[in-house]
């Protein structure tokens, strides 16, 4: 699921991830051959090759992310999918670039010139160009936990600099303040001078940026300031500067150097039964991607203890800060921990993504493996699209809806499955839209957006759960309209909702692990990954043997617009 190291842009950087439950699974896992029926063990066996060390986390933009698309062509191939991609491949392109900063680049305001990697570090969060901050106006958004209170004219195309939180640890997601300060032109957070030299250096990494993009598409750009910075472009200090108050004008003289970076979707379909229907599609997908390496290993079992105490949610937890209690906690945890296990200290420094989205990915191939050996196949086409780029923006799949390689008007529904392979009680799977901490359990799965654009079929996947016997529990909290943690708009269904295509959104949430070098194949429950696929599997089955389409009856997004939930 997209945002994990935006939600730590937030937090200036602390320790990163780790849970206090011990694997029971193995850390390597023999490859079995897979059967025509979705089971844990299949999935097991896919998991343990999708998110293996040698992938090296599967950035999109980079030569592991080729590797990881290369096994699923395999796959797909080795199942008869038939391919449909570019040029009769299963592969489709995207015209991706690495984008670098030169460090010539400056921001001048009232005389005074601001430097790039000392009094700003500006990053791109989204694909497209993004707007120009040459003449921009300064503007004070108010502080960081402010309710979005400032009328859209007050901020376009403005330098907009947030100040500190009013609460002493806010649970703010970068994605919410971008979606709130949407039209400006970009978006400042002061603390610069604060941050560790690692998160400085992970801000000046090359941006991954689609060529070509329409000017509707500019995005707002991101800036770490520092305080001092921040002060100079608002005219006053920051502590004393007022919302919707004007500073001064910038000049930007921003230089960016772009090279070809590597970035692919996977797509595949088992073609309809029925003469008439078979040129429909039910779309079912998940993202390829994860956010890869650093080069600053940590110890892998002592950070998963830290942040199953003090961070339950992962990335989206990445501004707290462990209470004394919690820090006693961890300490005795952890001093267990080293009592039976002496000497085995683990560094580790890739983010596998096991569940993000590892977990997706695999049972997207599980449910094309099962559709392809029925010995009656559904009466319309399935597509399956295995997106890159989620992680970097919703790339791949905002690709695909925009160049689709079947008509887009085809595709009927999309299923989406980002992150169904954990969600137990033990996991702090996020949180209402009121703050109260939700937990899984044995049958747990969040429904996202089954019936934002079609009642219908909404009602069908609680029909097929119910009248088929899968006895999944349904949480609907996280799609309530105006929840603050935005997951509507954070994966891939949302470029097909865009559109107007019907989505589900199927997850069992995020954890401890989320976005943490910490979200490893031990630690997924492949049984419950099983029973969810399974699910969506009937599903897809379900919505293909309809005699009509199923009603779109609410309305539909600009496809052009900011999503907002």
């Amino acid at each position: 699921m997209r945002s994990t190291r935006r939600a730590a842009l937030l937090a200036l950087l602390a320790p990163a991830a780790l849970s206090a439950q011990t694997p029971q699974l193995p850390r390597t896992h023999e490859p079995q051959p897979t059967t025509p029926d979705i089971t844990a063990a299949d999935l097991m066996t896919r998991l343990y090759i999708y998110a293996d060390d040698s992938m090296m986390g599967r950035r999109g933009g980079t030569v592991y992310n080729l590797k990881a698309t290369d096994y699923i062509a395999a796959e797909a191939h080795a199942m008869g999918l038939v391919p449909a991609g570019d040029s009769g491949t299963y592969f489709q392109d995207l015209p991706l670039l690495r984008e670098m900063l030169d460090t010539s680049s400056t921001i001048t305001v009232a005389g005074a010139t601001l430097k790039v990697l000392d009094d700003f570090l500006p990053r791109r969060l989204r694909g497209g160009p993004v707007r120009s901050l040459d003449g921009a106006p300064v503007v004070f958004g108010g502080a960081l936990d402010a309710p979005d209170s400032l009328a859209p004219d007050v901020v376009r195309g403005a330098l907009v600099v947030v100040g500190p939180p009013r609460a002493a640890a806010p649970r703010v997601q970068l994605n919410g303040l971008l979606a709130r300060f949407r039209n400006a032109a970009a978006l400042a957070l002061p603390g610069l001078e604060r941050v560790t030299p690692q998160f400085r250096n992970a801000l000046r990494q090359p941006s991954l940026v689609m060529a070509g993009s329409a000017a509707t598409d500019t995005t707002t750009l991101f800036m770490q300031v520092t305080t001092a910075a921040a002060g100079q472009l608002l005219g006053v200090p920051l502590d004393s500067a007022k919302a919707g108050a004007t500073g001064r004008t910038v000049q930007a003289h921003l230089i960016y150097r772009t090279e070809p970076a590597p970035a692919r979707n996977v797509v595949a379909i088992v073609p309809g039964s029925d003469r008439k229907l078979k040129g429909e599609y039910v779309a079912i997908g998940a993202h390829n991607d994860h956010i890869g390496f650093t080069t600053n290993p940590v110890d892998h079992d002592s950070i998963r203890i830290w942040n199953h105490v003090v961070r339950p949610e992962g990335a989206d937890d990445g501004g707290k800060q462990a209470t004394p209690a919690q820090q006693a906690q961890v300490d005795s945890l952890l001093a267990a921990w080293r009592a039976g296990h002496p000497g085995a200290s683990r560094k580790d420094s890739i983010d596998n993504g096991a569940d993000d989205d590892g977990s997706g990915t695999v049972s997207v191939l599980e449910i094309a493996q099962r559709i392809a050996t029925l010995h009656q196949k559904p009466k319309r086409s399935i597509l399956f699209v295995w997106h890159t780029g989620e992680e970097l923006g919703l790339l791949g799949s905002r690709w695909f809806t925009d160049h689709p390689t079947v008509p887009r008007d085809s595709i009927v529904a999309q299923l989406n499955i980002d992150m169904i392979g954990r969600g137990d009680a033990d996991d702090e799977v996020g949180r209402t839209k009121e703050g109260v901490p939700i937990h899984g359990g044995p049958d747990y799965l969040q429904l996202v957006g089954s019936r934002r654009l079609s009642t219908e079929l909404g009602d069908l996947v609680e029909r097929v759960n119910r009248e088929d016997h899968h006895g999944l529990a349904f949480d609907y909290s996280i799609d309530a309209n105006g929840h603050p943690a935005n997951i509507y708009c954070r994966s891939d269904h949302y470029s097909y909702a865009r559109y107007g295509i019907p989505v589900v959104f199927f997850t069992t949430g995020i954890h401890s692990d989320y976005h943490q070098v910490t979200d490893e194949p031990e630690y997924i429950d492949y049984a419950h990954m099983a029973h969810v696929a399974n699910l969506i599997e009937d599903i897809a089955v379900h919505v293909a043997d309809l005699d009509h389409r199923v009603v779109v009856d609410q309305p539909k997004p600009d496809p052009t617009a900011a999503c907002r939930q």
